[in-house]
């Protein structure tokens, strides 16, 4: 038997409090001559693009910039970005749902993306969302709306 998937829907100040718990950092974005700055908890899905990475934030804005998903990914906290294949990374803080269909394994975000997970990964995977699963059940008093 599975164990159940629970989904967060974090307030703002939820974000920012895992952020602290987790050391995350803001990420600087190389991006059309200057660099700019970005808080990580914003940044909901990374897209690999060959010699580019398009990041999807959480208010819906997204910024291509001029790195290799694999650089993108060795900047990135292992607990909470989790690569589910060769072309997308993503933010288990916006995770919505796990789907099963046919072998085939999908998560779904919480702005409504879509994202297959490698059948080769897919063992990794559910084992990185099982265990930020466990780390933030283990966070008391975070504002925080749980669903089977």
């Amino acid at each position: 038997m599975e164990k159940p998937l629970y989904t967060y829907q974090f307030t703002t100040a939820g974000l920012e409090e895992i952020s602290r718990h987790f050391h995350m950092s803001e990420l600087t974005l190389p991006f059309w001559g200057y660099r700019k700055k970005m808080p990580m908890y914003r940044i909901m899905r990374l897209e690999g693009e060959g010699n580019y990475t398009r990041f999807h934030f959480n208010d819906g804005s997204e910024l291509v910039v001029s790195l290799t998903l694999k650089k993108m990914e060795a900047r990135l906290p292992p607990l909470l970005f989790v690569r589910l294949h060769k072309k997308n990374i993503i933010n288990l803080m916006y995770l919505n749902d796990v789907r099963y269909d046919n072998q085939q394994v999908t998560v779904v975000l919480a702005n409504g993306d879509r994202v297959e997970v490698s059948r080769r990964k897919t063992n990794l995977v559910m084992k990185q969302i099982q265990d930020f699963q466990q780390e933030i059940r283990a966070l008391s008093g975070m504002p925080l709306v749980a669903t089977a």
